[in-house]
């Protein structure tokens, strides 16, 4: 065999080993389930829907004004640097956004007048569909966009119990679903649900083991004794059993919520933050009473 012959011949060798690795049409992989705590079979036909790895948040370079002014100090928690936010009734106001929706922290920001109340925070808050609309009860300005939601499903959201965290004035709570749906007659002057609860009467969710496999970049919110709103988002990947803890044992909230993960976004002025990192729904905003 002469020479033309054998490089073609191990071209086509090397070829068919290639082959080989792709994965094929119609097989399954195992992906993490969307509750974060357990994989499932997933059925796919194309290799490329699988998702990107995990990425840190990015954020739009803003000036800082007064970092030692926000409400929002970084706490390490088991090793992973958590970001803090504390709304207090006697010095917030909390008010759920959806705009056309903006979809982003960054188009929300620059849709506000310039005698608009100052921003102390803002995050996403709830889960939505992929227009950006809530998918469980939304309360803006006194006005409902979404009933509640009690219909059964997978993912994070219909990990039951899941909740409601709502307001009117300077009274927040954080309820579960059934609890918000038997309870609740008047309609608050801002809601938003979302799943799962993490704390419920000052335990972790029974669903939530102590540390899954799934990490993500996640944020969500608890009420404490005294009223105040803590929220918080990690500076990196986390279990939802560890983030669970951090509002039970760090922000002391009998009750917790789940926001989102993945997705988590925080708009902090007083320290120059802005994530981008990707398309939002819903979004609380914390403004100083002036």
């Amino acid at each position: 065999m002469n020479r033309a012959s054998i490089l073609s011949a191990l071209g086509l060798l090397s070829l068919m080993l290639s082959a080989c690795d792709q994965p094929q049409a119609g097989d399954p992989v195992i992906r993490t389930d969307i509750s974060g705590e357990k994989g499932k079979e997933i059925a796919r036909s194309d290799a490329a829907e699988e998702p990107a790895p995990e990425q840190e948040p990015e954020s739009e370079p803003e000036k800082a004004t007064d970092p030692e002014s926000s409400a929002c100090k970084p706490v390490r928690f088991e090793g992973t640097m958590f970001m803090h936010c504390v709304a207090d009734p006697a010095q917030h106001r909390v008010r759920m956004v959806l705009g056309p929706p903006f979809r982003s922290l960054a188009k929300f920001s620059t849709s506000r007048a310039e005698d608009a109340p100052t921003i102390a925070f803002a995050m996403n808050a709830g889960m939505y569909d992929g227009a950006g609309n809530p998918i469980g009860y939304y309360v803006e300005n006194r006005e409902r966009l979404k009933e509640l939601n009690r219909n059964d499903g997978s993912g994070n959201f219909h990990l039951k119990p899941n909740g409601v965290f709502y307001g009117t004035g300077g009274t927040w709570r954080i309820k579960t679903t059934d609890d918000f749906y038997s309870t609740v007659g008047d309609r608050p002057d801002f809601g938003t649900q979302s799943g799962p609860m993490l704390v419920i009467d000052g335990k972790l969710h029974p669903e939530i083991s102590e540390d899954g496999p799934s990490r993500r970049i996640r944020n969500g919110v608890g009420i404490d004794a005294g009223g105040k709103a803590h929220f918080a988002i990690t500076a990196s990947p986390v279990s939802f059993g560890q983030f669970a803890r951090f509002f039970r044992d760090v922000a002391e909230t009998p009750n917790a919520l789940y926001l989102d993960g993945t997705v988590s976004s925080l708009w902090d002025p007083a320290r120059g933050r802005m994530d981008t990192r990707a398309d939002l729904g819903p979004l609380v905003v914390v403004e100083t009473k002036e």
